[in-house]
C-alpha cells in the first residue's frame, strides 16, 4: 500500500505541472511581451499550490523510506545515572 502512495503522490503533482504548460502554451500566460489573463493567472496558481502538495507528500514518503540519501542513526539514549 505505501509504495502505491508515492507513486500516485507523484504523478498526482506531475499532472498539474502539464497544466500548466498547456497554459503557457494557449497563451493565457506569456513572458514576452508579459501578459496575463485573470484565468490563466488564477488557474496557474491553483496548478502549482496543488502540484506542491503533492510533490511535498511524496518528498515526505521518500525521506520517510530512506530514498533521499542516508537516514542518521538516532543517538543512542543515555540511561540515567543512579545515586545512592
Amino acid at each position: 500500500m505505501r509504495p502505491m502512495i508515492l507513486v500516485l503522490s507523484l504523478v498526482l503533482g506531475l499532472i498539474p505541472l502539464a497544466g500548466v504548460a498547456w497554459i503557457f502554451m494557449s497563451g493565457m500566460v506569456s513572458l514576452s511581451p508579459f501578459s496575463v489573463t485573470m484565468d490563466g493567472l488564477f488557474m496557474t496558481l491553483i496548478l502549482l499550490t496543488l502540484s506542491a502538495c503533492f510533490l511535498l507528500n511524496a518528498y515526505w514518503e521518500m525521506r520517510d523510506r530512506g530514498m533521499l540519501g542516508k537516514k542518521k542513526d538516532a543517538a543512542p539514549a543515555k540511561t540515567p545515572v543512579k545515586t545512592s
